[in-house]
């Protein structure tokens, strides 16, 4: 079990590596970030040079690089260019509107998804099932920004009964939850219905079954356990992703969450703000990676167990 969490934790730390390094690279061969600051025609060169030098943007890439990596090995992830402040700082400012949106989504689409998948499997072939598959493929092949324009054009401007955005009550969460909620429902149940019509199908069902077992402990002794592993992956997945998949939502409901601070730095070429958010979102994916991985190890000991030489 040792080397199992070992082999697991080095793969999460080169994740990280390579999701540091992806970030600083990316923005600074995205566009100069002087431009979002200031007019380089009438600029005199000595402010440009002042602004450089402060930001540490006259220096060659790779020096720039290296700096970064022992900055952030030393917890310090650099100041917002915007605001003048630890980017990180600006961040945290943001993280409980998002987690207030995506706390009550991930509890909510997971019940659904479950609920949808395993009914759905237990009456495969029937109305039932072709009805849940129906709405789970709709779900998961229409866009969120075109749901979440759907969803805001009829319950905020034609029946009026929840806003169109903001941040004031509790009703500006309704729209968004739900348009997360939907999406990620279908995904769980079309992988919660796979997992479990495979295992259905396993001759140790039949036998039990055979021998008179209840089909209701038959389900949930015997399926569910089996069919645990797809399921516990995809959700790993949507738990890790949680503040990416805000970026669509919060921009078309104008919610004040990270997923805007993102688009907002994105375009004005606020370095440290963008890095902290993908380092963000790389963290919270290795560390659900890394705890599905654990959870694999629990749920089948085959995994966690070497491969061994049959003699």
């Amino acid at each position: 079990m040792a080397q199992f969490v070992l082999s697991r934790l080095l793969r999460a730390l080169m994740t990280l590596f390579i999701i540091v390094t992806f970030a600083f690279f990316v923005m600074r061969l995205s566009g100069d970030p002087l431009s979002r600051f200031f007019d380089v025609a009438t600029t005199p060169p000595e402010v440009i040079e002042a602004f450089r030098r402060q930001w540490g943007l006259d220096q060659p890439i790779w020096v720039q690089f290296y700096k970064y990596l022992g900055a952030v090995l030393h917890g310090d992830l650099g100041n917002s260019m915007r605001e003048n402040r630890p980017a990180l700082d600006v961040v945290l400012d943001r993280l409980p509107a998002t987690l207030a949106v995506m706390a009550p989504t991930l509890v909510l689409k997971t019940a659904l998804g479950l609920l949808a998948g395993i009914t759905a499997a237990l009456y495969r072939n029937s109305v039932f099932d072709r009805l849940i598959m129906s709405i789970s493929v709709l779900g998961f092949t229409v866009p969120t920004f075109v749901l979440a324009l759907v969803l805001a054009l009829i319950f905020a401007v034609q029946l009026r009964w929840l806003p169109s955005g903001g941040y004031a009550t509790p009703l500006h969460m309704v729209l968004p939850i739900v348009t997360l909620s939907i999406a990620g429902a279908a995904v769980i149940a079309r992988y919660a219905r796979s997992a479990m019509v495979e295992v259905l199908g396993q001759p140790f069902v039949r036998t039990a079954r055979a021998k008179g077992v209840p089909w209701g402990k038959i389900v949930t002794r015997h399926v569910l356990p089996n069919a645990a592993v797809p399921i516990v992956t995809i959700f790993g997945f949507m738990l890790g992703s949680m503040v990416g998949g805000a970026v669509v939502v919060e921009s078309v409901f104008s919610w004040p969450g990270i997923g805007r601070l993102l688009i907002s730095s994105v375009t004005s070429r606020d370095l440290a703000v963008v890095q902290v958010i993908l380092l963000l979102i790389g963290v919270m994916m290795v560390i659900s990676n890394f705890t599905v991985d654990l959870l694999y190890g629990v749920i089948d000991p085959r995994m966690r167990t070497p491969h061994q030489v049959e003699t």
